[in-house]
Parts: structure tokens; sequence; C-alpha cells
């Protein structure tokens, strides 16, 4: 066992124990979760007067909060590391003595005051947070609709650096490689310094290799900007997730990532008829690349002027550093300024740490390949719909991808369903003291398996002879568009639910293996339509389909018993307040 992770187990449990026992800085927090606190107390708060101090008591919103960025802190590098033994220390210099230590670490840490401190993202105001998501939202769009751009133009690609069209079909499965490759640094690295920093860097990194994509003089310069264009675009899909989760509360977190959800799937099917109508047109292939490096460098700037960090822990460093100048007292800091970079650290815990989710959760692994099915099956789709309406029907590269617009479609009736169950999902959280059941979000993931199987069984036994009209397998997408969207968004919800203190880590887990599954799907899926044939093709992804729909049950009957074994999970308390006697005084009480 490696004794670093050993540690960071315990550091992890320290926390949880942290969250129950103490609070800083310069506060004391009691076993019934008041706080001793020599400042004034200010004007409308809840506290008491003792012995000629303030004891507050602490809102359950800021135990939880505390709790979460604790969790948050104890899995990066060097949050459990001790102290160098003094006969390693450097000395001082000029002859000057060690100085005393600080006489209680934990009162120069800096925290969130109070439930409503507007610092906190659960705070800001509901304009900002719209602002924010939209420009995130955008950038993802950015992301999932290049990497399906290519696809249109493979056939002018093909004739002008003269190979197949499966060679052809390697700039689609290159940059959904690059997506499966970029969490393992862009999800650390958000954990690390913050969501901004690996946002910008993405978007700047995918927007130059389109750019060098849409000037390539050579197959080899194409096909690796595609892979290096999908590396730095999954800065994006890995970490708007995380940044939504920072942002929003239980109650409305769920409609924030349903709009993300959107993002994901609509780009890949809104790309194909945009890309066959620019390569049509005197533009040419080229242009379809440019196009996506323009969009690019716009989410880059929008970026980079407007979002604000989201990152709780960030975000106090930030205000440890003001504090610092205000006060001049250096030993204030907040707990990720406590984190010590080492290259060996990074890679064995937190560049690591998506792949030890990935094949040591069983929750992670089992959704993941679920999705990533369902992922492979969205791509292979970018195949067998130019086979069906322009091969079959005869119709050009752009008209001959406007059927695409039915799995659009399809995804925007899917995710109207989600938010017409919000209400009752709310409802059972205000009945559940606040607390998720991240059991409660499969249930649609059900009704969108089986709708997702009806569409394929639909789309292979109208798709496959020009005798049946187009119309027939173009509303087939409304079924797959709809289970798409309905799975893909519940089962994201889900990992939420489950690991919110490690969103990102767990996103990027589930972005590595979907998109090596998904970037593989392309490379046999024109050659299965057209040896099988359209109609026994589809009847084979349709089974495949349909032998999975029981697995959202599996994890409604035993999610609980394997979540309580988990190494990640968050423990989340329902809290009340109660009375304690006549004194008046609240005091929290927890309920697991």
């Amino acid at each position: 066992m490696n004794p670093r992770i050993d540690a960071i187990d315990r550091d992890i449990l320290e926390a949880e124990r942290w969250a129950e026992e103490e609070i800083s800085p310069n506060q004391t927090l009691r076993q019934d979760h008041s706080y001793h606190s020599p400042s004034p107390r200010p004007e409308g708060d809840r506290s008491r007067t003792r012995s000629g101090r303030t004891v507050r008591t602490l809102e359950p919103v800021e135990l939880n909060r505390i709790h979460t960025y604790r969790l948050q802190h104890s899995g990066t590098v060097g949050s459990a590391r001790t102290g160098v033994p003094k006969e390693n220390w450097l000395e001082l210099g000029a002859g000057k003595p060690y100085p005393p230590s600080l006489p209680d670490a934990e009162e120069y840490v800096v925290e969130f005051v109070g439930p409503d401190d507007p610092l906190h993202p659960h705070n800001w105001s509901f304009g900002r947070k719209i602002a924010i998501s939209a420009i995130l939202t955008y950038s993802t769009f950015v992301a999932s609709f290049a990497s399906a751009i290519f696809s249109a133009a493979i056939r002018a690609v093909d004739t002008e650096f003269h190979f197949s069209i499966e060679v052809g079909t390697l700039g689609v499965t290159l940059y959904v490689l690059g997506f499966a490759s970029g969490p393992t640094l862009w999800a650390p690295m958000s954990e690390l310094s913050g969501r901004r920093l690996p946002l910008i860097i993405g978007l700047f990194g995918y927007s130059v290799f389109s750019i060098a994509s849409a000037t390539a003089k050579d197959t080899q310069t194409l096909m690796l900007t595609r892979f290096f264009s999908g590396f730095f675009s999954a800065s994006p899909l890995s970490i708007v997730p995380a940044c939504f989760a920072d942002l929003y509360d239980n109650r409305s977190r769920g409609i924030a990532i349903s709009i993300f959800a959107m993002a994901v799937f609509v780009g890949p099917f809104a790309s194909p008829f945009t890309g066959g109508f620019i390569t049509m047109s005197y533009l040419g292939w080229r242009w379809t690349m440019y196009i996506s490096s323009i969009m690019g460098w716009l989410a880059f700037g929008l970026t980079l002027l407007f979002v604000k960090e989201t990152y709780a822990p960030a975000i106090l460093v930030s205000k440890a550093a003001t504090l610092r100048r205000q006060t001049r007292n250096w030993g204030i800091h907040a707990k990720q300024d406590e984190v010590e970079l080492d290259l060996h650290e990074l890679l064995t815990t937190n560049f690591s740490r998506p792949l030890r989710m990935l094949f040591t959760e069983p929750i992670v692994m089992a959704v993941t390949v679920y999705m990533s099915f369902i992922y492979g099956l969205m791509y292979a789709l970018l195949d067998a719909y130019p086979i069906v309406f322009q091969e079959i029907h005869g119709m050009n590269e752009g008209v001959g991808g406007l059927p695409f617009i039915g799995l659009i479609v399809g995804e925007f009736a899917g995710g109207l369903y989600i938010l017409w169950g919000q209400k009752e999902y709310v409802r059972k959280l205000v009945a559940n003291g606040g607390v998720p059941v991240p059991e409660w979000r499969l249930w649609p993931a059900v009704v969108g398996g089986v709708f997702f199987t009806i569409g394929l069984f639909w789309f292979g036994w109208t798709g496959y002879t020009r005798s049946i009209h187009w119309i027939a397998p173009t509303l087939s997408g409304l079924f797959v568009g709809f289970g798409i969207l309905c799975i893909f968004l519940q089962c994201f919800n889900y990992l939420i639910d489950s690991y919110l203190q490690f969103a990102a880590s767990v996103f990027a887990a589930n972005t590595i293996l979907r998109s090596v599954i998904g970037g593989c799907f392309p490379l046999f899926a024109r050659q299965m339509f057209l040896n099988m044939g359209v109609q026994w093709a589809g009847t084979l992804l349709g089974c495949l389909s349909l032998i999975m729909i029981p697995i959202p049950f599996g994890f409604i009957v035993y999610g609980k018993r394997l979540r309580g074994m988990s190494r990640y999970q968050p423990v989340e308390k329902a809290v009340k307040r109660v009375s304690n006697g006549s004194s008046g005084t609240e005091v929290v009480k927890e309920e697991v």
C-alpha cells in the first residue's frame, strides 16, 4: 500500500473529525458547534456572551462548507506532510535564532464569514452566476462542436491528402482520444490551483492548435494538431461540471448540469451539417477548422475577462493574501497555502487520482462503462447518418447532415423532462434535511435507456432502404436524443452527488474511459453498417442497449452499499436546531 495514499486517507478522516470539533481562525468550536471569538459581535448575529467573550452558534451551512473544503484540501499534494526535523532546517541567516512557532496554526487559517459570506460562490448574485454559467457552457459547446465538425470534411480532406475514408476518420478519433488524455492534467490542476487557470490555458491551447489544423500541409501535421486540440479542449469538459458544483447548491445544481449536458451532446450533432455546408461552399474544408478556432478564441476571451475563480480553497487563498497585506501579519494563511508541490507527489497523488478513482471505485467504473457505451454510439451515428441519408437517400453533405436536428430536438426534450422532475427532487431534498440521496437521480436514466433502445431499433429498421421515406429514420433521432440526454445527465448528477468534494477528478475519470471508447467507435462503425447492413447493425446496437437498461436499477438497489465502501465519498449531514431549555441557547444537532 502506498504510504502517501494512507496519509491522505488519515487526513480525510481527520478533516471529518475536525468539522465536528473545531473551527478557525481565532475561534474554538465547542461540541455544541458554538465557538469563542474575541471579536465584537456582529449586528444581527445569533450569539450570546459568556465570561466576557462572545459565543456564536455555527450555522449548519457553515459546517457543511467547512467540511467540504477541508476534505478538498486534504486530498491535495503536501496537505498531509509532516514537518522536517529541526536538525535538517536551513539556517535563518545573519546569525538570527529561529523565531518561536505560531502558538496555534489553526488560529491563523482564514475561513468564510457565516453562511451569507459574499465571497462564497453560493452567495454570488443570480446574474453573476448566470453570466459565468453561460460562458462555461459555451466553452463546453465549442469543445464538443469541434470534435465532430471534422466528420463533415473527411471526403474533402481525403481528396486533398490522398488517403482513405478510414484514415480520415482518425481526425475525429484522435481528437476524442485527446479528450481522454487531457483530464489527467486539467482536473488535478484545478484542485491544486483553482478552476480558472486550467480553463484559460486549455482554451488558449485549443484555439492555437485549431489554427494549426486549418493550415496543415500534410497528413501527419493534421492528425497531430487534431489530437492536441482535443487534449486542450478537454479542459472545459472535465472542469466545468466541477465549477457548477462550486457555484450551485443541491437544489439548483441539477438544472446547471442539465445545461452542461445539453452543451456536451448538442455540439457533436450540430457540427456535421454546419461543417457540411461550409465544406461545400467556396470556403472549403479548412474553414471548418478556422471557424472552430474563432469560436475558441471567443471562449478564451470571455473566460479571461469575466469568469472568476469558483473553487472555495483557492478563493480563501486570495482572501488570506489580502488579509496579510492589510494586517501585516504574515502568519495568516488558507489551508491551501500549506500545499507543497513535489513532482513525485504530483504524479502519485493528484495526477493519478482520476485513474485510481476509475479502477478502485465500483460506482465510477460501472457508471462510466454504461456512459461510455452510449457515448460511443453517439459518435458511431456520425458515420451511420451519412450512410443512410447521403449514400442511401442521395442527399448532399450539407442537407444530409440536417437529420441530426432530430437528435438535437430529442436532447432538448430530454432536458425539459429532467427539469420538469426537478420540483419533485427538491421536495425530497427538503424532506431529507437538505441531504441528497444520489440514487434519486437514476429513475430518469432508466426511462432514457428505454427510449434510447427504441430509437436504435427504429433507426435500423427504417433507414436501410430508400423505399422508406427519409423522415422515418430522422424521427428516430427524437428517441435516441432523448435517451442520450436522460442517461448522461442523470449519471453526471449521480457522480457529483456521490463524490462532491472531488468532482473534477471523478469527471476526469469518467471522461478518460468515455473518450477512449467513444474515439474507437468511428474506426469500425462505418464498416459495421456497410458490411452488416443498416438494419442488422442497428439491431445489434439496440440489443446491446437493451441489455444495459437494468444497470441503473442495480445502483438504485445497491448504490448506498457501494458508496459506503468508498474512500472518497463525502459524508453529508442533515442538521437541525433545537432549543436548549430556558436559556434560549441554540444547539446544532447532526443526523447522519
